[in-house]
């Protein structure tokens, strides 16, 4: 007899693959309408997703601990102290959401993992050694996304090379680290790790850091980011990565026809990420992926199987936890719905890269908006906004503010702010985009004194 054929039966209504904030939000909103839901999710470590396991809870956590050291001295021991209180809040997190599901009476836990016999079926393998076959009328997938390590030699079987999830848990500050990639994720954790003394290094092989950017924008942020003592080597292609005796870890990599090298003691890569689908079995579900890998899904979220949804960073969208809770919001409006709402009504979704000060963005860079309208734009350092004095008050004078408008209707278009607090006044500016405010109304509300919104207020009659 296989081992399919003698795992135990478990009938459902609803199958999710993966503990994520839009898979678990869905199990708990159907399971408490009587639903029978299996929620699989392949690792202990893992309950509630991505975010607060691995990504924005605990690098959140690890800045917000390093905020007030003094960066030009190495804190190893304030480091520790900071992986293990964000170790005890993310332990926290996890049994949270293990609990909020387990205690509903129609929905079963699996941790395991699951692949598809059939469109209908999957074989999960538990972690505890017994197996579960899972029938299920319907079935979505949210699965995730993992690093990518690029093809570099000697990058793969070098001991201290690490992928953001590894370098979380790892309790030692590494006195020097090894950046390869400019984008959000390296340079969240190239701030992240100068805050706390750390001499580091990013390699970045585009010719500048964050190129989705304005140049302006960009611009301010390297020399924020070289302020604080990161070096940026740009144009630069890693060409190999090796250690020798004593542990340090070399990274050779070349400009132009120069070779370069740097040593250091640990090597973060984060070069990109990619859905996690290659042990789902999928083809035996007659579900269809990219080329990147990606679940291939339609505005409802369905995939090539009418009863298979894909949410998350495993469908190719773009990888913010937010997003994946608004994937629930569509499928859950096809499942127990009007089938009407869908990923094309998105509009204004903003995101921030949290170094010190934070960069927000939504819509439009400048670049991209001249390519499709007239426009008018309002651009300032913090530091010359002399009306607004929260920035001074909390030290944190540096950075930009920067909003782009359309010249004929006064419709905001886009915003990039690089300042304190712009994670949360971004909010502002995507609501108003929503909602169709113009950049007149913005500029002459009233705001609370003294704070970063009240920028808005002297930014804008530049315009």
């Amino acid at each position: 007899m296989s081992t399919d054929q003698q795992a135990s039966p478990l009938e459902a209504d609803l199958a999710i693959v993966g503990f994520g904030k839009g898979g678990k939000t869905l199990a708990g909103v159907l399971g408490k309408q009587g639903w029978r839901v299996v929620m699989i999710e392949q690792s202990s470590s893992m309950y509630g997703g991505t975010c607060i396991n691995t990504g924005c809870v605990p690098t959140k956590s690890m800045v917000f601990h390093a905020e007030h050291l003094d960066a030009a001295k190495s804190q190893p021991n304030q480091f520790s102290d900071a992986v293990a209180a964000t170790a005890r809040l993310t332990a926290s997190l996890r049994w949270i959401n293990y609990a909020t599901l387990d205690q509903i009476e129609t929905v079963t836990v699996l941790t395991g993992h699951a692949r598809f016999l059939d469109p209908h079926t999957m074989h999960v393998a538990s972690i505890d050694g017994f197996t579960v076959r899972v029938s299920a009328r319907w079935v979505v997938v949210d699965t995730g996304s993992r690093p990518v390590l690029p093809p570099i030699p000697g990058l793969s079987n070098t001991s201290g090379v690490y992928t953001s999830t590894e370098l979380l848990s790892h309790a030692e500050l590494a006195p020097r680290l090894t950046v390869l990639g400019g984008g959000y994720i390296g340079l969240e954790f190239a701030a992240m790790y100068a805050a706390y003394g750390s001499k580091v290094t990013v390699v970045e092989h585009g010719p500048r850091i964050l190129r989705q950017e304005d140049d302006d924008v960009a611009g301010c942020a390297r020399d924020i980011l070289t302020g604080h003592g990161i070096v940026i080597a740009t144009s630069a292609r890693a060409t190999a990565v090796s250690s020798n005796a004593d542990g340090a870890v070399t990274v050779s990599y070349q400009i132009e026809d120069a070779t370069h090298a740097v040593e250091g003691d640990a090597v973060l890569v984060a070069t990109g990420r990619r859905p996690a689908t290659g042990e789902l079995a999928l083809d035996a579900a007659g579900v269809h992926t990219s080329a990147a890998g990606a679940i291939v899904v339609d505005e409802y979220l369905r995939t090539s199987q009418r009863h298979i949804f894909a949410i998350g960073d495993v469908n190719g969208g773009p990888q913010f936890t937010y997003i994946s809770l608004d994937d629930y919001r569509v499928v859950l409006s096809q499942l127990a719905g009007d089938r009407l709402r869908n990923i094309t009504a998105r509009a204004a979704v903003p995101y921030t890269l949290f170094m010190t000060p934070p960069l927000a963005r939504v819509g439009l860079t400048e670049k991209s908006a001249r390519q499709v309208s007239a426009i008018k734009v309002a651009a300032m350092r913090v530091a010359d906004m002399t009306t607004m004095p929260r920035a001074r008050i909390v030290g944190q004078e540096a950075g930009m503010m920067k909003l782009v408008v359309d010249a004929d209707t006064d419709k905001i278009l886009g915003a990039a702010l690089l300042s304190y607090d712009s994670h949360e006044v971004i909010n502002t500016v995507a609501l108003a985009m929503r909602h169709g405010i113009t950049g007149r109304e913005l500029r002459d509300s009233i705001y609370t004194h003294p704070s970063m919104t009240e920028g808005f207020n002297q930014l804008l009659t530049a315009l």
